[in-house]
């Protein structure tokens, strides 16, 4: 009976799982294996890894998530440390939530609205006497802006792996004699991986398929594979070549998180 309640209790998350995870994940795989046509072939496949066009993409995306990672890891992390060690931190790390409780295109025309020739940005350096900058539509601004709005997805798991520390190893580590600095880098980063790992995952995977941000705040200077997707399935109507860059995607996200994955040895049976 128990059985047969727990496999009721699964069959909506399985049926869940099914539709909306494994159903259009094989149809990515499945139309990629057919031309614009409708016919089957792998000539998708081999324009992908022939076409200089099409590696370009590629590294541009890797090249674009990966400091746009950097970035949010370099400003998060500090910031969880403080936060983590305020009194009521609680309150900082929903202030830090409620960002991620807006819209990303507002928040991307809020960014224009700021960085715009009129905006507030350039208004106020024009009041300071430093003149009018070009800021929108550049790399910058680009990897700016989707660094801030990965940063709160950063700072959660390395905060949760802060909080996680025991006290007792870090009282251990000044009891031995050792700096601040010294108990930083051998005891608090160290214990700390795991949330670092679990953030570059949430931020860089997200990252190497940007096409919304490319498009607003990059102003299609900045051309990723989801801007190449977002293109074959929209406006040229192939969808077998970007459903071929879909997988290629996939398979990126894929062994992104095997290599950032935490990883641990099983210890063996105590003699």
């Amino acid at each position: 009976m128990n059985n047969k309640l727990r496999c009721l209790l699964y069959a909506p998350y399985a049926l869940w799982l099914l539709l909306f995870v494994i159903a259009p994940v094989a149809l990515i795989f499945y139309y990629s294996f057919f031309n614009i046509a409708h016919h089957f072939t792998l000539d998708n496949y081999k324009t992908f890894f022939e076409s200089g066009t099409y590696l370009t993409m590629t590294a541009n995306s890797v090249f674009y998530a990966f400091l746009i990672t950097l970035f949010t890891l370099i400003i998060s992390y500090p910031m969880a440390y403080y936060i983590s060690k305020l009194k009521h931190r609680d309150l900082w790390i929903l202030l830090v939530i409620l960002p991620t409780w807006i819209n990303l295109l507002l928040k991307a025309y809020a960014f224009i609205g700021l960085l715009s020739h009129d905006g507030l940005v350039n208004n106020l350096s024009q009041f300071l006497g430093l003149g009018v900058h070009h800021m929108l539509f550049t790399n910058t601004s680009f990897i700016l802006v989707a660094a801030y709005i990965q940063i709160p997805f950063m700072i959660l798991p390395i905060y949760n792996s802060l909080l996680d520390i025991n006290d007792s190893y870090i009282r251990a580590s000044r009891d031995l004699g050792a700096t601040s600095a010294q108990t930083f880098m051998k005891v608090i980063l160290p214990l700390t991986k795991p949330g670092i790992q679990s953030g570059i995952q949430i931020v860089f995977i997200p990252s190497l398929s940007l096409f919304m941000l490319s498009r607003l705040i990059g102003g299609n200077k900045i051309i990723t594979l989801g801007t190449a997707v977002e293109e074959h399935f929209l406006t040229t109507m192939n969808w077998g070549m970007g459903s071929t860059i879909g997988v290629v995607l996939i398979i990126s996200m894929a062994i992104v998180m095997f290599f950032t994955s935490n990883r641990r040895k099983r210890r063996g049976p105590i003699k």
